[in-house]
């Protein structure tokens, strides 16, 4: 069976989710796997690809970058497909991790991948750094303290902290910050 896997750091990438949806379609995965979260958070649909992935089975994405964070995470995610007897292919670098040169291949073309990450990365800094500098730069606006009031509104009414955070989308933690100021 082929697996596919789609993933985009935030839900404001609609097109390149959508593209990567219709690449997986037209490489005749089966089922598709997908989410829009950051790398570096909790992965819930990776991981129900993983675990639904069966001997035989191939998971396929479209880039290797949109399935790992770095070739550590990379080969991480392809040792745990390899011991349930399943492959990995990244449709824009054909690779067969059936063979010792896919999985050459794969480190490399890892560290690569990993390597444009931290360029990438570096250049955001950079350019945070000099709009900070200008002035242009304010930051993420902060969203629970502008919830303060009905933090503390739910608070009096009984409501715990676990339920508030729930019913404002906010963390717990910034729900008892709010509460100790």
């Amino acid at each position: 069976m082929k697996i596919g896997y789609a993933r985009t750091s935030t839900k404001d990438q609609i097109a390149g989710f959508e593209a990567q949806i219709r690449e997986l379609e037209q490489a005749g995965v089966d089922k598709i796997f997908k989410e829009q979260v950051s790398s570096v958070a909790q992965r819930d649909q990776l991981e129900a690809a993983i675990d639904f992935a069966r001997d035989g089975d191939t998971l396929i994405v479209t880039k290797m970058d949109r399935l790992a964070r770095s070739v550590r995470d990379l080969l991480d995610i392809v040792e745990r497909l390899e011991a349930k007897g399943c492959n990995f292919t990244a449709l824009n670098t054909p690779i067969d991790t059936s063979t010792s040169s896919g999985r050459l291949q794969l480190q490399i073309l890892g560290a690569v991948a990993e390597f444009e990450r931290e360029i990438m990365l570096e250049r955001q800094r950079e350019g945070i750094a000099r709009a900070k500098s200008l002035g242009k730069y304010k930051g993420r606006a902060p969203t629970a303290k502008r919830k303060s009031k009905e933090v503390l509104a739910l608070r009096s009414q009984g409501i715990g902290a676990s339920d508030i955070a729930e019913q404002l989308g906010i963390g717990r933690s910034s729900v008892y910050r709010i509460f100790d100021t």
